[in-house]
Formats: C-alpha cells, structure tokens, sequence
C-alpha cells in the first residue's frame, strides 16, 4: 500500500529533502527545533508528528505519531503543492514496522536514543524487535546522523546501508560535540546552555532545561549543518524554540516555575525530575496520574520514581478510559508507599493543578507530568475537552474574582 500510495501521488518525497527522526525518546523536541532552524533560515518546512502534521498555516490534530501510508504520502504531496522545500517527520517503530514510509528514501536519518518502551501486545514483540525496526531507517536513507552516546548504537546501525555521522556529549569521537553544560535560573525561567565542536563550532543557550535538551538541539545542530544555516540563526532559532507539552513552561507566578511535560512513562519521568533536580529547587513538585487499559506496572515504576525523587506527589487522574481512576491512582500510591516520598490524592485534575499551584513555595518547581500536549482526557469510550493550560488559566482567573 506504501509503494502504491508513493505513485499515486507522484512520488512527493522526492521533491523534498526529507529528514526522518526516530528514537524512543526526543523526537518531537528535535523535529520542531529543525523546523524554527531552517526556516529562520529561508526554508519552507513541513512537520509531521506525534502532536500535529503542519503545512504552511494549517496545523492537523495527529493520530498516529507516523501517519498511516496513504496519508502520509498524501501530506507530503500536499508539502510540494504548498512550496515547501523541506519536509521533517517523526518516524516510530511501529511505522517501521508496518512499512508506512516504504517508498521514501529519506536524504537524512535521525537515530536519537534508545531504551526499554513499546514492548507489548499490539506494539513489539521483545526488545530485539523494537531495534530491529528502528534500525530499518538506516536502510533507507542516505545519510544516518545517530547518536554516539547510546549504548544500543551498534545494534541500532546494524545492517545499515547509508553515510553514517556522529554526534554526542560524552564520545569525544563523535563528529559534533556538546561539553562545557552550565545551568542557566533566571526568575520564571529555567534553561541550559553549552558549546558545540566537532564539524561545527558554536556558543548556544537553551530556554528549556535538563541535559536532555542539549541532546534534542545537538542533533537538531548536526542536521542544520548540511543545510549551511548561520551560525548566528542556529542561536537564535534553538532559543526561541518552544515545543508544547515538552518541558513546556506556563508563568504562574514569579517566585517558582511550572512545566507541562508529556512523561508518561518511569523511564520519562526520572529523565524529567532528575534534571529538574539538578537546578536546587527549594521543593520539586510532581503531579501526575496513569492511563487506564495499560500496564499496571507503568503505574508502580512511576510511583516510586516519583515517591524517591520528587518531594511531594499529588496523585491524580490521567485518561482512566475503561478503567475506575481511584483504582488506578491506588497502583500509584503503592509504587511510592515504597519510598518515602510525601504524596495527596487528588482525583479531578484541575483540584489536582490548582492545589499545587496554591501551595507554592518560592523556589518550588511544579512539574505537570503525563498530559502533554493533549487537549482531551479519554474516559469510557469518550473524549472530553481538557487542556492544561486552560486548566491553569481558569485557575489563575478563580483566584483573582
């Protein structure tokens, strides 16, 4: 269906440099920060990924991170049409897997990390499939920019067909290099800033924190070489990057800091409140809850992870779809009961929002973990309409009448 699709549309990607970016985690932080790069450069780029598929002014709601074949060729020919130039897309495993972008031979292949997620029915097998399929990337593209730093790396390019470049923070033999990391707090704003080496060299700051971000630019940096954008632009572009529901910050107020992160995972959500760790908050707040209808031990990790690195956790409802929320917050509370992290259980979440907010501190940092990006929350069967930054600004409003 890929290579039919392909056809039917005149082989669009061929009429654009296509950028691929897959990994487990940073892929949607990296396709926006290569879309403000390059088009602060002069380009016109198409985005497609796991929160929106843009083309020119029209922003489309996502389904899939990776659009089903016959759609996905169907943006890209709507991406010529619309004169882009450029088109930079998330690519999952599971579209790996099912072939969905068979057809296009991507002039660059992203690999940014990877680690234990999306194992299960419906999803990958086992471990060894889940690189498998990330790895087919590296089979279908011309020029593989991987990430130096991963321990899976050499599985991960195993087999692979394309140019390979490099970069890293901690492989001083990767092609371009981050070093000298200092933290950057200024009052309502938390970020990183670093020097890049290697094939490029550059000063660059980051409103956005954790070393994470340093990771999601660098392999944003090490695409926008081939494309010989300034160096002056790359600054600009890389801070004024703002991806929603990725360490997204909303200003409450001016004596402490709050993000909405879309951490829906252990590994996520340590990931998260150990770089947030890094910036001596006077006390890390973490409120989050779990999906329903998936694993149940996702719940006990990240309770505990929570429990051990957060100070308090307000344990609420995510999308409890078929299942009963207290129970699922129930599975939470056991994971943290094993540290001794001090915790609430606030079931509706704008309770949930508006008491962090209401309880805090100067020097806090409020971490909403979980939502994201979404604008809904999925309960039996059906969508409601709930956006965090809503939530926060209906609360900000019902404290000032």
């Amino acid at each position: 269906m890929a290579l039919v699709a392909a056809a039917y549309y005149d082989y669009p990607a061929e009429k654009l440099t296509t950028i691929g970016v897959t990994g487990t985690k940073g892929k949607t932080t990296t396709v926006y920060m290569v879309k403000s790069i390059l088009e602060q450069a002069g380009h016109k780029v198409g985005l497609l990924g796991t929160i929106e598929t843009v083309i020119g002014d029209t922003c489309i709601p996502a389904d899939n991170t990776t659009p089903e074949s016959c759609l996905l060729q169907a943006y890209l020919a709507r991406m010529v049409s619309e004169g882009c130039d450029t088109a930079v897309m998330e690519v999952s495993s599971q579209a790996l897997k099912l072939d969905r972008t068979a057809g296009i031979y991507f002039n660059y292949g992203i690999f940014t990390n990877l680690s234990h997620d999306h194992i299960g029915p419906g999803e990958h097998a086992d471990f060894a499939e889940y690189v498998a399929c990330k790895g087919k990337l590296f089979t279908q593209c011309k020029v593989g920019i991987v990430n130096a730093d991963d321990v899976h790396l050499a599985r991960v390019i195993q087999g692979h067909t394309c140019k390979l470049e490099t970069f890293g923070i901690y492989n001083e033999q990767a092609d371009v290099r981050a070093d000298n990391l200092h933290l950057i707090k200024r009052p309502g704003e938390l970020g990183i800033g670093f020097r890049v080496s290697g094939l490029l060299k550059l000063e660059a700051e980051l409103a956005a924190p954790g070393r994470f971000s340093v990771y999601n630019a660098l392999t944003a940096i090490a695409i926008c070489r081939h494309f010989q954008v300034p160096k002056t632009v790359i600054r600009k572009a890389l801070y004024a990057a703002r991806v929603k529901g990725r360490i997204e910050p909303v200003r409450v107020s001016d004596e402490y800091t709050l993000f909405i992160d879309y951490a829906h995972n252990a590994m996520a959500l340590e990931s998260l409140l150990k770089s947030l760790r890094e910036y001596e908050p006077h006390r890390l707040i973490c409120v989050f809850g779990c999906g329903g209808n998936r694993s149940r031990l996702r719940r006990y990790e990240m309770g505990e992870v929570s429990g051990r690195l957060a100070d308090v956790t307000v344990i609420t409802s995510d999308n409890p779809r078929y299942e009963e929320p207290h129970a699922i917050m129930e599975d939470i509370k056991a994971g943290i009961q094993k540290t001794d992290g001090a915790y609430v259980e606030i079931c509706d979440r704008k309770e949930a929002i508006a008491y962090a907010i209401a309880h805090g501190q100067p020097g806090d940092i409020i971490v909403l973990a979980g939502k994201g990006h979404e604008t809904s929350q999925e309960i039996r069967g059906r969508k409601y309409p709930m956006d965090e930054r809503i939530l926060i600004a209906d609360i900000l409003e019902e404290k000032t009448t």
